[in-house]
């Protein structure tokens, strides 16, 4: 007789999940024939997700249930193939429920892109998930004036900093207090020093989510392979290496003012209802720039995005 368990989606592999039950067995399963046609639509199963899966005679899972999402990192992607076909663009999921988002950024060496790191933030605001940390490794390359102005502006408008350093080294016993017994997505761009940083976190946890994560650097929808890493104090951890780019996923150019935090906090005092915050009169994000409240360098990330997002919602 087949058999019924819950359990945690841990890698996804071309179709193939491996399904962590509370007991800690992993089956490699597969999903319903149901499931697998609205998959074509967008990623109905992904690593974090909560799952029913049928036990089958050869030991293998049959996914029965995708449980309600509490969270969803997810990124627009250019589709392939029969996924997603008719549409121009298709969902990736990311991380599902994830409890919390790193995204780490060098202090030099790369010079931090903020354009992306923006674009980062909203994703992570847009996926409701609890808590978005910006890690700026590599300090023991110094931290220009200019840069420790611009981090400044994130903190004040809520975004935590942990300044991190796998030389020194610095801020590592903080980043795993924090990952204990919670579900992490490490992001960032590539050649910030995260495989070190995770090394030191556990030994050899770098180069595992290296070995199993692979993503396409050039944006395509292709094979994927991703995974959430057992962490020895507690938790999981997944990595998302090398991204390039955050194309933002269902988000409207109306709707964007809500993921810029400081922005949102402004927009009910606008004088008209659907005011664009770029030439408007009585605009209180405008005037909120002009008392320094919003800084110059997010709002002009703000205004790129939105123009954009006009482009891929044909309706504007």
């Amino acid at each position: 007789m087949e058999q019924q368990l819950s359990g945690l989606i841990v890698k996804d592999q071309s179709g193939f999940f491996d399904v962590e039950t509370e007991d800690g067995s992993i089956y490699t399963s597969r999903l319903r024939g149901r499931l697998m046609e609205e998959a074509k639509e967008s990623d109905i199963a992904a690593i974090g997700d909560r799952v029913k899966i049928q036990i089958l005679e050869d030991g293998t899972g049959a996914i029965e249930e995708v449980l309600p999402r509490e969270t969803v990192l997810s990124r627009a992607m250019r589709t392939t193939g029969r996924r997603g076909v008719g549409q121009a663009e298709r969902e990736q999921v990311i991380i599902a429920n994830a409890n919390q988002m790193f995204i780490v950024v060098a202090a030099a060496q790369p010079t931090p892109n903020f354009k992306l790191l923006d674009r980062m933030l909203v994703a992570g605001e847009a996926s409701e998930i609890d808590d978005i940390i910006i890690v700026v490794n590599k300090i023991d390359l110094g931290i220009p004036a200019k840069l420790d102005k611009r981090l400044k502006d994130y903190a004040r408008i809520g975004y935590p900093i942990l300044y991190t350093s796998a030389v020194l080294p610095q801020g590592i016993d903080e980043l795993r207090a924090l990952l204990k017994d919670r579900i992490s997505v490490f992001t960032g761009p590539s050649g910030v020093g995260k495989t070190s940083l995770l090394n030191l976190i556990q030994p050899g946890l770098g180069r595992a989510v290296k070995a199993i994560s692979a993503f396409s650097q050039e944006g395509v929808h292709t094979t994927r392979d991703s995974a959430l890493i057992k962490l020895e104090m507690g938790g999981y951890l997944a990595d998302t290496p090398g991204m390039r780019g955050m194309k933002v996923w269902d988000i409207e150019p109306d709707e964007l003012d809500d993921y810029f935090v400081e922005i949102a906090e402004h927009v009910a005092q606008c004088r008209f209802g659907d005011c664009s915050h770029t030439n408007e009169p009585g605009c209180a994000v405008l005037q909120a720039i002009k008392s320094g409240d919003i800084s110059r360098h997010r709002y002009k990330n703000f205004v790129t995005l939105r123009e954009e997002l006009k482009d891929t919602y044909w309706v504007y």
